[in-house]
């Protein structure tokens, strides 16, 4: 049986999908997992760089990437993190993914003094951390296999 494929898809592609793909490669190196954006950014934001860092995931040499780069490819789950994603998600033309819609807020729009921002990084990772790892455990976990 082939390894589980996911594909985890935001706006931006600079925060919230960079977080969860991390999560994800983090609870299973077996994974083949990877995230895009319908929009997206120029670079990772630093502050999620930094929110992942602080446990101890490093995200630093990821780059945004389109989601058209994945359209040819095949997924077990194409997970959509924002509204606009699920709204905007192009069909993929391999095998019939199943879709997931888990909303986080934008911790990129977060406004005022860098310390306040960075706090809604956190808790924004830290609800990725556990909703994805509760993803994991009930679709993926135990079904792997390669």
């Amino acid at each position: 049986m082939p390894r589980t494929r996911v594909l985890i898809l935001c706006t931006g592609n600079s925060c919230r999908s960079q977080m969860a793909e991390a999560v994800l490669r983090a609870l299973d190196p077996e994974l083949e997992v990877f995230s895009a954006g319908t929009d997206p950014a120029p670079v990772v934001h630093p502050l999620a760089v930094e929110a992942m860092q602080e446990i101890g995931i490093d995200i630093g040499a990821a780059r945004p990437k389109h989601v058209d780069e994945f359209l040819d490819l095949e997924f077990d789950y194409v997970v959509t993190v924002c509204g606009d994603a699920r709204e905007t998600c192009p069909p993929f033309t391999g095998k019939a993914a199943r879709r997931v819609h888990i909303e986080f807020e934008d911790p990129a729009r977060a406004q005022g003094p860098r310390e306040k921002v960075m706090e809604v990084f956190r808790r924004v990772r830290d609800q990725i951390r556990d909703r994805f790892t509760a993803f994991y455990k009930e679709h993926i976990e135990g079904r792997q296999s390669g």
